[in-house]
């Protein structure tokens, strides 16, 4: 069957107006408006916390307080958090109490009304006073392998240094949103804009004292997510979830875009110690890196994102000797989260800011400072103790160094340098080779009901959630395939705990890869019995009234197949069915129709005493070049040209890959140049609306995008060959940043390890002017 890459599933809607989000929702009689009292302050003990006068305000029905949860701590890794807090405060935007109200004049009038007496305590605002006071968290984390002491004290070049990467909000377009409905039985249905249902069931059950299976949480869709609603929503959920089951009302809390923004975790500040010793051909002989990150006030998912970073910055490039460390700080600051790249693109930075250190260190040209360094074929291993397969890396920087003609803009570049006193241009490539599974084994696994209708149509219901990255219409087509069928005819559900439970999150790029293959182990199960049923029928079995087909166990299948809305024998191509009437057949004899399958991934493993194993089921590779212009009297920084080229395996669907490609770059693009978030002198975010915070708009983007795909059918461990798109290129935004030391570098700075993440017009200026031009 001919399959045409068909738009996003919801692509209709959403330009129409129709897809339904969580505040679409039609209010219900009775339904109350949640809103947060939240902490102004950083880091205070709570001397008074008076709701006396709020409460008795016309339309409050009631305001909670921790006193009123069965269990007040809660976290993805260590349940060290608490849902309201208790005594002490610790960050600015730390929920304090809930209000329920019958409308939201109401509920603003109560918060205004509620008396917050505090004692100020010592607060670390910064990653460098956390640094410095030696306020960590949990254990340090160790990488290593070969002898990097010894190959550092032997080699011809060193170089030290420090590299800063900044937070990046995730700002998605719906905000924190929930609303929860009572039902009989102390029960609840949650209805979340979250990237984990799973967790959002178990965290509302346990602060209510509720078994797991008294709750509910439906995920219809999210107006975005980025990892910031992979573990977050649980909190928000929980608190509206106290409502509705004090008042037995439904209960609607969705967060305006300013509170989300100043409550919930960013992106990991990272602070990275190094040192590295390298050949006069800039060949990395040893590394060793200390990465620091800050994980705010509180776990969330931060220790396994600072494995993520560890384990990502080798990149795309041999350390054979190599010792890496990573801590985590503690602040008074919203505890960090998950983001697109989950540390991936904090580890990768560093090795990419070294390359470019190392190119003009040399005076070379950087690009050959990643030639000597890229993997080569596949036995090499990574500092965690992991082969290297189905290498690409050297194929895709060949391939695109041709293509995007590097070797003459480079020329062609220095010539204009040489020329222009306003603008200097820059031009840079890296690479990425990302990791995909989630780190913490258990999580890598998901499951699928699949429902064949008697018309031949198809409900399938996995753990995936949709957040508008297609994964709805990848599982899609991968059933329609299987089935043979029409892509029209196969209908993907609302994720719901109650049919697909103890799934893992919707993140680690392993949405596709965990519930489509699980939806096709199903679909698998049900053309396997229509297959036996259908050889049967041409067999010259006739089912009546008194005989009806059942499965012959020993009748082989291998030759039918299904495709084109018809079920076919290819040892007989004249026996053939109409795929409509085969499931109506096996209705009729009572065959099911319906299937659960349950998929975890093969082949991972990781010892964190050891540092050593294979916590990736392979790696996604990609390389890009972008050519960048500055403004010499503003520091304004213009991306010209960006070039990426991607290994996706064989792609289930081209559209949805192409738009993941572009977005996560984009998005990448976003955090190494615009996006810098501002703080107070008391630990409140200042850039925290769409005025204060700059986000790539269109002038953003670059003037010539080019994107293109390698053909590669060599990933056999995967569904259909495919690999993951959802992460990978964001890190190929640091091109960006890196062509922007490149253009300082042209423009007469000696070095540019000063420069940080992000590269801000303002940051560029001020290392013009400092420097020499």
């Amino acid at each position: 069957m001919a399959f045409k890459d068909r738009p996003h599933d919801a692509a209709h809607s959403h330009v129409t107006g129709t897809s339904e989000f969580i505040d679409d929702r039609p209010r219900q009689a009775g339904e109350l408006v949640v809103l947060v009292f939240a902490s102004p302050v950083a880091h205070a003990r709570i001397d008074l916390l008076d709701t006396a006068t709020a409460r008795t305000l016309p339309g409050v029905v009631g305001i909670y307080t921790h006193q009123d949860l069965q269990h007040n701590r809660w976290g993805s890794i260590i349940q060290d958090q608490p849902l309201l807090a208790e005594d002490d405060i610790n960050y600015v935007g730390e929920p304090l109490a809930v209000i329920a109200a019958t409308n939201m004049a109401s509920a603003l009038e109560a918060r205004e009304a509620i008396e917050l007496s505090t004692t100020e305590l010592p607060a670390v605002l910064h990653l460098e006073e956390a640094i410095s006071q030696h306020h960590f968290m949990g254990e340090t984390l160790h990488l290593m392998t070969g002898d990097p002491d010894g190959e550092l004290n032997r080699s011809p070049h060193l170089i030290n240094g420090d590299f800063h990467s900044g937070g990046q909000e995730q700002f998605y377009l719906e905000s924190q949103a929930t609303i929860v409905y009572p039902e009989e039985n102390q029960c609840l249905h949650v209805h979340a804009s979250a990237q984990h249902p799973t967790e959002v069931q178990h965290v509302v059950a346990h602060a209510l004292g509720l078994e797991q299976h008294q709750v509910v949480c439906t995920v219809k869709r999210m107006g975005g997510g980025f990892g910031g609603k992979e573990s977050q929503s649980a909190h928000y959920a929980a608190l509206a979830a106290l409502v509705a089951h004090h008042t037995g009302k439904p209960a609607r809390l969705v967060l305006s875009k300013d509170e989300d923004m100043i409550a919930t975790g960013k992106r990991h500040p990272f602070k990275t110690n190094y040192q590295v010793g390298f050949d006069e051909h800039g060949r990395i002989l040893a590394l060793q890196a200390t990465l620091v990150a800050d994980g705010g006030a509180f776990t969330d998912l931060s220790p396994a994102i600072l494995q993520r970073a560890m384990f990502h910055i080798d990149n795309a490039y041999h350390l054979p000797n190599a010792r890496i460390s990573g801590k985590l700080a503690k602040t008074h600051t919203h505890p960090h989260t998950a983001f697109r790249g989950f540390g991936g693109p904090q580890g990768a930075a560093v090795i990419e800011h070294i390359m470019e250190t190392i190119g003009q260190h040399l005076k070379m040209d950087a690009l050959d400072v990643r030639l000597a360094n890229c993997y080569q074929g596949n036995e090499q291993k990574t500092p965690y103790g992991q082969q290297v397969e189905d290498n690409q890396l050297p194929r895709l920087f060949d391939t695109l160094i041709n293509s995007c003609e590097y070797r003459h803009r480079r020329q062609r570049i220095t010539t204009h340098n040489k020329q222009a006193k306003h603008i200097v241009k820059g031009l840079a490539m890296t690479a990425v080779k990302f990791g995909i599974s989630f780190t913490t084994r258990f999580l890598n696994q998901g499951n699928a009901l699949v429902n064949v209708h008697t018309d031949g149509t198809v409900q399938v219901s996995t753990g995936a959630t949709e957040m508008g990255q297609g994964v709805n219409s990848k599982i899609r087509k991968i059933v329609a395939e299987t089935l043979g069928i029409e892509e029209n005819d196969v209908r993907i559900m609302a994720t719901s705990t109650e049919k697909n439970a103890n799934t893992s999150a919707t993140a680690a790029s392993s949405g596709s890869d965990l519930n489509g293959a699980a939806a096709d182990l199903a679909c698998r199960k049900i053309t396997a019995r229509l297959a036996n049923i259908a050889i049967q029928l041409w067999q010259g079995f006739v089912p009546d009234d008194t005989h009806e087909l059942s499965i012959d166990p020993d009748l082989n299948t291998s030759a039918v197949t299904f495709r084109g809305g018809l079920v076919i024998n290819n040892n007989q191509k004249d026996q053939q069915l109409p795929f409509k009437t085969l499931v109506k057949t096996a209705y009729l004899n009572r065959i099911s129709l319906s299937e659960y399958a349950h998929y975890r991934t093969p082949d991972i493993y990781f010892d964190k005493a050891t540092g050593k194993g294979r916590p990736f089921l392979y790696y996604t590779n990609g390389v890009a070049a972008s050519e960048v212009s500055i403004d010499r009297y503003s520091g304004e920084v213009k991306i010209l040209r960006s070039d990426v080229l991607m290994d996706l395996g064989r792609r289930i669907a081209d559209g949805i890959d192409h738009g993941q490609t572009a977005g996560g770059f984009v998005q990448g693009a976003g955090w190494v140049t615009t996006e810098q978030l501002y703080y107070d002198d008391q630990g409140k975010l200042l850039s925290h609306s769409p005025t204060t915070y700059k986000i790539p708009a269109i002038h953003d983007t670059p003037r010539q995008f080019n994107i293109d795909f390698i053909e590669n059918h060599n990933n056999l461990k995967n569904i259909r060959g495919s690999k993951a798109v959802g992460e990978p290129p964001l890190l190929l935004g640091l091109s960006v940043f890196c062509a922007i030391k490149d253009a300082l570098h042209q423009a007469g700075l000696s070095e540019t390890s000063a420069l940080n993440i992000p590269a801000t017009n303002e940051a560029v200026l001020t290392m013009l002017s400092d420097g020499s031009q």
